[in-house]
């Protein structure tokens, strides 16, 4: 059995993230504007995930996904994360970690899922009790083209979940792979035929569900290093086939892909985990990394690094929290946090609200770890958030502006 040290971990994860020096992480720190080397920069960081998260939040001047890829690529354009999917694109999107851009050559490995979601996973047999509408509404779009879902004709409800009809069945065709979608404008999805989006070769490959688990299990060890077994079921939301991807992880162990490695536990047994055999002598050799702690880089609270609430005390020690549903009396840090990542350590936290019209992202608050204060406990956490911020707001295109 192998061992990492809880050091060698967290670096191999900010390694394999992006996050440290790119002759480590083999990925581009440095991608201007929006142009063709920018969008290969984004590429390069959802290839080396397999998925960007969507969210559709943008209180702290960008979305989860645009904030993900400033944070590893400087003087990318905030508005290239949401111009990512357009007709053409290498990626697709699908329900990956949650809805997700994963890189299209992952589309066969998603096969079983739309079988499975020929029911829906929430509405249920949305495409059993609306067949008419289901017929009607592909026979529209391959007649007229792309249809945004804000298009779509339909009795309408009430309530933030209670969708009209036809967007019901339009996603419920998503969801079971009847439909794709082609591009996003403004957050809005388009719908059009599968044929029409999905190249011809990712969308006539067949994988087995067993061998899309190993594709799938490898990728998320790409993207995380070392990682428990609930970590690499958590990436693709897997929990219904558990087991499977035990199994696929097995054999993947069998093939000399992946080791079987434990992470040690000052406070008693080593907890279990996997890593890609590659990785080993990489994981080793972070003990010679020397990362700067006083430059920051603010990271969404959707980063791949961080959605893993568990993961990230146990490598960080960093208490992962997301308070959008929170009452705000009850709220410790802020509406929606962004941490301070300095050096392999996350040493702060900002809570922002951008205000476009005036051209400002005003600080709503900031705090450090080990502090119930907003004084920096350290020179070197000080001067990382300050540059962190500094970093964040020119990327987004901001001037800010602190509390007084």
């Amino acid at each position: 059995m192998e061992e990492l040290s809880v050091r060698q971990a967290r670096r191999l994860a900010l390694v394999r993230a992006g996050l440290l020096k790119p002759e480590w992480t083999g990925m581009p720190r440095r991608a201007s504007g929006r142009g063709v080397r920018a969008r290969r920069g984004a590429q390069a960081v959802v290839e080396r995930f397999g998925y960007l998260q969507l969210d559709t939040v943008s209180i702290a001047g960008a979305r989860s996904h645009t904030i993900v890829l400033l944070s590893r690529l400087e003087g990318m354009h905030h508005e290239l994360g949401e111009e990512l999917l357009r007709p053409g694109s290498p990626l697709f999107e699908y329900w990956g970690h949650e809805a997700c851009w994963i890189p299209m050559e992952l589309y066969p490995a998603f096969g079983f899922r739309r079988k499975a979601y020929r029911v829906h996973p929430w509405h249920g047999d949305v495409l059993g009790e609306h067949r008419s509408l289901a017929r009607d509404l592909q026979k529209r779009i391959r007649d007229e083209g792309a249809l945004r879902s804000v298009d779509m004709e339909g009795p309408g409800g009430r309530g933030w979940w209670d969708f009209k009809v036809a967007k019901r069945v339009a996603n419920a065709l998503w969801s079971a792979g009847r439909l794709a979608i082609s591009e996003r404008v403004n957050f809005q999805r388009s719908y059009d035929l599968v044929e029409r989006v999905i190249p011809a070769e990712a969308a006539q490959a067949r994988l087995s569900k067993a061998a899309s688990l190993e594709v799938l299990a490898l990728k998320a060890l790409d993207g995380h290093g070392w990682a428990t077994t609930q970590t690499i079921v958590q990436t693709w939301r897997l929990t219904p086939c558990r087991g499977d991807v035990v199994r696929a992880l097995e054999r993947l162990v069998a093939k000399g892909e992946v080791a079987e490695c434990e992470l040690e536990n000052p406070d008693g047994r080593p907890t279990r985990g996997w890593i890609r055999t590659g990785d080993l002598e990489l994981a080793a050799r972070t003990d010679e990394l020397r990362p700067r702690a006083d430059r920051g880089v603010l990271l969404s609270p959707f980063d791949p690094v961080l959605w893993d609430r568990e993961r990230v005390r146990r490598l960080f020690g960093f208490d992962q929290v997301l308070e959008i549903f929170k009452p705000r009396p009850k709220r410790t840090y802020g509406y929606y946090c962004l941490p301070v990542l300095a050096g392999d350590r996350l040493v702060a936290r900002y809570d922002f609200k951008a205000d476009r019209k005036r051209g400002e992202l005003r600080v709503l608050s900031r705090r450090f770890e080990g502090t119930e204060t907003s004084r920096a406990p350290t020179k070197r956490a000080g001067e990382a958030a300050r540059t962190g911020l500094e970093r964040y707001a020119e990327a987004v295109g901001l001037r800010p502006r602190q509390r007084t």
